[in-house]
């Protein structure tokens, strides 16, 4: 076996072992700040529960619906004892109160700006639906918390390559200034680009 091949299998176990630990609906309730973890954050429908279903090849560990804004908690998935996923709240169709969200998204910005232990957030985007309002406002967040972000832009599958491309070029030249922040294309569907943004979580988480 290569040693390329031999890398893939690895991030594949390394992300393969990834459970659940516990759900929490602000700051105060999630796990001791300790460790290292990166959080993953996205429109309540752009594929984000299907992103983090793939690149842990579990097909159900992140909750999965045809109700966009059903996940309202934050959600923490360990690798190991010193590893963790965040799937944090979608926000955008959800339908809830005006009150509520502005709830959510309170909890969403103190997570960002206090927890120690988070190394970077990957954004998750629909590639046919880019740069929405609410991904702006993540942006900023990241910007003011000098936070490392990586962008991915889901359901590839769903556009020609050429049009995926276009979109791609967008978003990177959108972000051009705005350091520590890359984007690439993904298919949960397909599988592509999962080894790529493997590589960046992995380097990320250590």
């Amino acid at each position: 076996m290569t040693d390329a091949a031999s890398s893939v299998t690895d991030l594949h176990k390394y992300f393969a072992s990834a459970s659940f630990v516990q759900s929490a609906a602000k700051l105060a309730q999630c796990p001791f700040d300790q460790g290292l973890e990166t959080a993953f954050a996205g429109r309540s429908n752009a594929g984000k529960s299907s992103a983090i279903n793939r690149l842990t090849g579990q097909k159900k560990l992140a909750r999965t619906s045809k109700t966009p804004g059903r996940t309202q908690l934050i959600n923490f998935f360990s690798l190991n004892d010193q590893q963790r996923l965040v799937d944090l709240p979608g926000y955008g169709y959800a339908k809830v109160a005006i009150s509520k969200k502005l709830e959510w998204q309170k909890h969403l910005e103190h997570y960002l700006e206090k927890r120690a232990s988070l190394t970077g957030l990957v954004l998750v985007m629909d590639v046919r639906h880019p740069l929405q309002p609410y991904d702006a406002i993540m942006l900023d967040w990241v910007k003011q918390y000098r936070l490392r972000c990586h962008i991915l832009l889901t359901k590839a599958d769903k556009l020609k390559r050429g049009a995926a491309k276009q979109a791609l070029m967008l978003v990177e030249q959108a972000v051009k200034d705005q350091p520590n922040t890359s984007a690439q294309l993904f298919s949960a569907t397909k599988g592509d680009g999962v080894e790529s943004a493997r590589k960046v979580l992995f380097d990320w988480l250590h």
